[in-house]
């Protein structure tokens, strides 16, 4: 089973392949990302990497969690998704 973690404390600096890189060294790294503003293109300072079981999850978060990363200690905690399908947009009357 897939789990997704959430990665804060990032450097403007830091790219997918940086988190690819790093999170490699606790399992399967199914996908990476890092959050970017829509308008300018600027990094949100936060990401997710994808890791292909809860197990290689829970490794990551025992090994590079607090890591340095591009010169900051970055933070990595499980994923809490929301589900947004039952949301209806309020402007449309």
């Amino acid at each position: 089973m897939l789990t997704i973690l959430h990665i804060s404390n990032l450097s403007s600096e830091t790219t997918p392949t940086d988190l690819e890189t790093l999170f490699k060294q606790a399992g399967t790294v199914e996908s990476a990302r890092v959050i970017t503003d829509h308008r300018t293109g600027e990094s949100r300072w936060f990401g997710f990497v994808e890791m292909s079981s809860a197990e290689e999850a829970q490794n990551a978060l025992n090994v590079i969690n607090h890591q340095p990363l591009h010169g900051k200690a970055i933070l990595v905690r499980e994923a809490k998704l929301k589900h947004h399908s039952h949301r209806r947009d309020k402007r449309k009357g």
